[in-house]
């Protein structure tokens, strides 16, 4: 019998037992789904990076570690980690941070804030209308299409980026170093979803926030260290930008004493625009479990040397 280690934690496991169940019988897979397991017997091993599992060198026979988040960063230069990675890409994650982008990006369009801040006084502000807002999606993966496409349907002048080149894609695009200054001299509302490898880091520095028209907005639900914390706020408090929203962070939670908490100029939100719901994460570790013991090819596996 196949089995199965579930080793993201105990306390998810409650949440997952019974998606998981569900979903390996819904996919045929006759299991045994532990939470313990003697380590040459394991054949799958589902994953979070914050498990106590840290040593994969005893799980000789296993086929596959299959991640529950998108991101791997945490996990993905473990040199005892041979078997393959694969990283999660859920529908239900990626619906969630489409509708996190859109909200947050329509607040920052419509100018809501002044409204819900400002209850005395009539001050008549019209917005432009979203075909004139000029919107750069940092990323163009999974993720990143998606919500390039759900704002470009929207109207916004949408405009994309990424490391390397992608021909093909739907949404205009640039890449390289040339192509990302290009990319954020013309950009209104910054959302980044980039992962976090070594070419990513502090990708916003204090010269490509520099490149920012005066007033822009920047939305970060993608991953903390895309940004160089001081200059973000050195660049807010001067005024050069409007604002910021930021969903993940280089320490998280974040620190009660962090500048972000009390920066009228940044609004916090605790990690939670697509977070791995268990229904829909289950049914997407089932199928690969399928595919692999049908020998066809795993699905989303992690490339080590770009890291994700």
């Amino acid at each position: 019998m196949t089995v199965i280690l579930f080793a993201a934690g105990d306390a998810l496991w409650p949440e997952y037992e019974g998606p998981l169940r569900r979903a390996l019988e819904q996919a045929g897979i006759t299991a045994d789904l532990v939470c313990t397991a003697a380590p040459e017997d394991v054949d799958y091993i589902i994953y979070a990076p914050g498990s106590p599992l840290q040593d994969f060198t005893p799980y000789t026979s296993c086929r596959a570690v299959l991640n529950l988040w998108a991101g791997v960063e945490r996990i993905v230069g473990n040199a005892t980690l041979t078997q393959p990675l694969c990283r999660m890409v859920d529908p239900g994650l990626t619906e969630g941070m489409v509708e996190y982008v859109v909200g947050h990006v329509l607040r920052h369009h419509l100018g809501m804030d002044r409204y819900i801040l400002r209850a005395k006084g009539w001050q008549q502000i019209v917005p432009p209308l979203a075909r004139e807002r000029r919107v750069l999606v940092l990323g163009l993966g999974e993720l990143g299409l998606a919500c390039a496409r759900a704002l470009a349907a929207l109207n916004f002048d949408v405009q994309g980026w990424s490391r390397t080149e992608k021909p093909g894609l739907d949404i205009p695009a640039h890449h390289g170093a040339a192509g990302l200054e290009t990319a954020l001299r013309r950009a209104e509302i910054v959302v980044t979803l980039l992962p976090r490898t070594a070419e990513t880091e502090n990708l916003l520095d204090a010269e490509r926030l520099s490149w920012l028209p005066a007033g822009a907005v920047i939305i970060n639900p993608g991953r903390g260290a895309l940004i160089d914390d001081t200059a973000l706020l050195a660049a807010l408090d001067a005024g050069r930008l409007a604002h910021a929203t930021l969903d993940v962070f280089r320490v998280e939670p974040l620190p009660e004493d962090h500048p972000f908490r009390s920066h009228p100029r940044v609004t916090v939100t605790p990690h939670i625009a697509a977070d791995t719901r268990a229904s829909s994460a289950a049914r997407v570790v089932a199928d690969n479990i399928r595919r692999d013991l049908a020998r066809l090819p795993l699905l989303h596996v992690v490339d080590r040397q770009r890291g994700y």
